[in-house]
């Protein structure tokens, strides 16, 4: 008897329909526009008209404020805040683990809250103290030491400005790839430590080498895009804190900033178009070099 074998419905692509449709419709087609006018010199009054590559080569060959300020900035600032806030986030997130409940669940609450206010807390908190007058917190402790003589303009300082950012950014940074880490390590199984310390590893460096992040690669594979998407789209912070887009002598110019500044100051859509295809190439190899490192193969 020969038994029939029913075939497949397309149930499932019923129930994906309302994700595909929001998906194509916020994401695929605002992508497949910017590409469309990337190619294009538009200045959102008159039609876009086609003039091929020529803002990617004025990209790569005329604007030198891209290359040898908002490029470095980027880089210097994805490195730092990117790569150093991911391994803070993965490091706080196992000592904050090795506490018992209540503590950890308090400590959990401190470390998660800046990622929510950053935004109310720049304005409120960052400017108050590194105000640029005598009443700003940093001056007037460093004036009360007798370190400096005079207030210095922190936010309006090319020297400072970025590294203000940072110190901000890594505050702030403990977010939804935090908490991913957390659960992670509390849902290993203690039996994979027990067995590790067996087979001879000898302490907890090694245990988290060679148990820890293996155990919890979704998270880390999680945690690193995450990072990695918030680093480079990062593009309120500099201008917040100094007031003017562009920052001051660019000097915390990111990428960002320079596609609001074309885009929605100059109106030069166009170009604005190409530097975000260009962010979005960035964004998508950075990615790709995470999903090598904690991705299924």
């Amino acid at each position: 008897m020969v038994t029939k074998i029913p075939k497949r419905r397309s149930n499932h692509w019923l129930l994906l329909s309302p994700y595909l449709t929001l998906f194509t419709i916020f994401i695929v087609l605002p992508v497949a526009v910017a590409i469309f006018l990337s190619f294009t010199y538009f200045n959102a009054i008159e039609k876009p008209r086609w003039i091929g590559i020529q803002n990617y080569i004025t990209l790569l060959t005329r604007d030198d404020i891209f290359m040898q300020k908002v490029l470095p900035n980027t880089i210097k600032y994805a490195l730092i805040v990117g790569v150093g806030g991911y391994i803070l986030s993965f490091i706080l997130a196992w000592l904050v683990a090795q506490l018992t409940k209540i503590p950890r669940t308090i400590f959990a609450l401190i470390l998660y809250s800046p990622s929510l206010t950053a935004g109310v807390t720049m304005t409120v908190v960052w400017r108050v103290l590194f105000n640029g007058d005598q009443q700003g917190y940093l001056n007037a402790l460093l004036l009360n030491l007798g370190l400096i003589d005079k207030p210095v303009q922190w936010l309006q300082s090319p020297q400072h400005l970025m590294d203000i950012m940072i110190i901000v950014s890594l505050w702030s940074s403990m977010g939804v790839g935090f908490l991913a880490m957390l659960a992670g390590i509390l849902n290993i199984d203690e039996q994979l430590y027990e067995a590790a310390y067996i087979d001879g590893i000898k302490n907890r460096l090694q245990e988290i080498i060679y148990v820890t992040i293996p155990a919890m690669k979704p998270q880390m594979l999680f945690g690193a895009v995450m990072s990695i998407v918030n680093t480079f789209t990062s593009a309120g912070i500099g201008v917040a804190l100094s007031g003017s887009n562009p920052t001051p002598q660019y000097a915390g110019q990111l990428i960002v900033n320079h596609i609001e500044d074309y885009g929605f100051l100059r109106y030069e859509m166009g170009y604005a178009a190409a530097l975000s295809v260009v962010l979005l190439l960035i964004i998508w190899f950075f990615s790709r070099v995470a999903w090598r490192l904690f991705g299924e193969r």
